[in-house]
């Protein structure tokens, strides 16, 4: 962590000292005036050099909201934050321990982080592995913060479902970081329902059940497996085929898609009837407009 740090030793210090020293011993033998001490020189400052380190992480999206809640609002070291439209949280998840036992869905999955603002996103996301350095059948999900647990389950994900898009190796790093800068950035704040557009709701207010102004988009995941990768987009309402196509055309634009990429979409419910997210899915059979 020193290497992060500006190093002035305190030799250095001590050494223009005892040249001070000296010059003043001579000037006094040579005028009985002796010369003004010289003025101390102020502390230098000893805050991180890398930017990556400028803005620490919160996990408690309420701390960090208040902080952010003026455009003005600055971090400790005095430099802008740049707070995003919505809360959002990295989760981890890992199918099989270090003894190879398979464990639970649910138990496997483990909290990283929530951040609302593009400074506390960037010191998260530079100290997360990426997808090619993980082991199979290992999850990295990003989730809004409204929902509770990323699973099928729950209330809000319960009615949607998730586009999947089968990688080859070796390409997932830069497609899963484009997905997660789109989310995040509000790419797909236009594939909605038109009276969602006219709702008053609030995905952080965890009382507020009866407002509709929730994005459409639940969050993304990549499943690292074996022989390939895996990343989903989940949105929140299976029924609305013309908001399902509008995410899809997104979805290519946004990752820079070629014309032949086959996707898939499922929605949860048949998730939860056949127990898997990505099995027995709906292959895509639309052209590229």
């Amino acid at each position: 962590m020193a290497n992060y740090f500006s190093n002035h030793s305190q030799s250095r210090f001590l050494a223009n000292s005892a040249t001070t020293n000296q010059a003043t011993t001579t000037a006094t033998g040579s005028s009985a005036q002796p010369p003004n001490p010289p003025a101390a020189a102020p502390p230098r400052s000893r805050l991180p050099s890398s930017k990556h380190f400028s803005t620490s992480v919160s996990t408690t999206v309420t701390a960090e909201r208040s902080k952010e809640s003026s455009p003005n609002s600055a971090s400790p070291n005095g430099t802008a934050v740049h707070p995003l439209r919505n809360t959002w949280v990295f989760w981890f998840r890992q199918q099989r321990a270090p003894g190879n036992k398979i464990i639970s869905y649910e138990d496997g999955i483990k909290k990283i982080s929530a951040f609302s603002s593009a400074e506390s996103f960037w010191s998260l996301w530079t100290h997360l592995s990426p997808p090619s350095a993980l082991q199979p059948t290992t999850d990295y999900l990003l989730f809004h913060s409204g929902i509770r647990r990323p699973v099928w389950e729950d209330p809000i994900n319960i009615t949607g479902g998730k586009w999947i898009i089968r990688l080859k190796k070796g390409v997932a790093d830069r497609i899963w970081e484009d997905l997660v800068l789109a989310i995040i950035g509000d790419q797909f704040d236009e594939c909605r329902h038109a009276e969602d557009a006219e709702g008053t709701g609030n995905w952080d207010d965890k009382s507020d059940t009866s407002g509709t102004e929730w994005p459409e988009i639940c969050g993304c995941t990549i499943s690292v497996r074996q022989s390939e990768d895996i990343v989903s987009l989940w949105n929140r309402v299976d029924a609305d085929a013309k908001v399902r196509e509008k995410i899809r055309d997104t979805l290519r634009k946004v990752l820079n898609l070629p014309a032949s990429t086959i996707m898939e979409y499922k929605s949860n419910n048949d998730s939860m009837q056949d127990k898997s997210s990505f099995r027995n899915s709906a292959i895509d059979r639309s052209t590229v407009s």
